[in-house]
């Protein structure tokens, strides 16, 4: 019996393609995620309520972003809405009674514009690199995935970051376009280009990891899935698997730099929205030490089981859609071809 191996993920569509595929995975993702994250910031806000001013994380399935408690009528906004929960399920039930369901993606639209291109950006990159890397070596290299997952992802954060930046002041600062433009044009000139990339480094410290780690596993437990005798191939619950399974390992492995990094993101935000009080953001690497010294060993794996249960389904769903959308694009070329004949 001849043995099964899995399709070239990349092979007979054009980069176009790849990105529409990306795309629709990316809303896919935070339509399915964003619920459980909305929940979880409104039992936070009613254990502990956000003051004015005050930053915490929303993540939408693909990308944390740094929210800011706006001034004004805090009971507005949806993180601050009243209601009294006993826990995730009586929040799910309760939010969907008493406030609709639409409310369960309170926060997404003004983050989908940043998350979604730069889920097209590192899908699409990576795909490029792992084909160009994979030609060029002239056969499969089990280390390909590795590095074009760490370059794809150091590229999207880099191109991204400066853009997290300007949202967050114009969130927190209420700023025109004309007024942001001035205020970026004094950062630069008091700090030069780099201050735009301020937070650049615990991402990518906690990024570049654990995309690195995703796609070497994805690539591997895809391959063996599809060589199983009662599988049928490459289908859509292979990647799905596959997804969960290498996004649980990469969040495992990397929730040090996760937890460092939501601590720094938040240091960051507190110094935009107040520059005069804030104290001057602590390096990665003092962070660590500080919270090390603060809570143990066991502080850097804090908040386990949230990010596993969020990283899991988010990379699951992300991957399954993407190779579907590709599979689709794949077919559709090839019938075309034919046609064309």
């Amino acid at each position: 019996m001849a043995e099964k191996t899995p399709p070239s993920p990349g092979g007979g569509i054009t980069p176009l393609q790849q990105m529409l595929a990306s795309g629709t995975g990316a809303i896919l993702t935070s339509l399915f995620v964003t619920p459980l994250d909305v929940v979880k910031i409104r039992l936070q806000a009613q254990r502990t309520p956000f003051s004015k001013g005050k930053c915490f994380l929303y993540c939408n399935g693909l990308m944390d972003h740094l929210y800011v408690c706006q001034n004004g009528n805090g009971c507005t906004a949806w993180y601050k809405a009243p209601g009294h929960f006993t826990g995730t399920l009586d929040a799910f039930v309760k939010i969907t009674r008493y406030e609709g369901i639409r409310s369960l993606w309170s926060g997404l639209p003004p983050t989908l514009v940043m998350a979604v291109p730069a889920t097209v950006i590192y899908f699409t990159t990576y795909d490029q690199l792992r084909d160009y890397l994979h030609a060029r070596m002239g056969s499969w290299n089990h280390y390909i995935p590795l590095l074009a997952g760490a370059l794809a992802r150091l590229g999207a954060v880099t191109v991204i970051s400066p853009l997290e930046l300007i949202r967050t002041k114009m969130q927190s600062q209420q700023l025109s376009y004309r007024e942001l433009r001035a205020c970026i044009r004094s950062a630069v000139a008091q700090d030069g280009w780099l201050s735009l990339w301020r937070g650049w480094g615990p991402t990518v410290l906690r990024d570049v990891p654990f995309s690195a780690l995703y796609w070497f596993n994805y690539e591997l437990v895809r391959t063996w899935l599809c060589r199983q005798p009662w599988l049928d191939g490459a289908t859509f619950t292979v990647s799905f698997a596959s997804g969960a399974i290498s996004g649980t390992v990469a969040a495992v492995l990397t929730l040090p730099f996760d937890v460092v990094k939501t601590q720094r993101q938040i240091e960051l935000g507190d110094s935009e929205v107040h520059p005069v009080t804030a104290s001057k953001p602590s390096s990665t690497w003092l962070l660590m030490q500080r919270i090390r010294a603060e809570s143990g060993t066991r502080g850097l794996f804090a908040g386990f089981l949230p990010r596993v249960i969020k990283v899991a389904p988010a990379c699951a769903i992300m991957i399954s859609t993407y190779e579907f959308g590709k599979s689709f694009f794949q077919k559709l070329n090839q019938e075309q071809q034919l046609r064309g004949l």
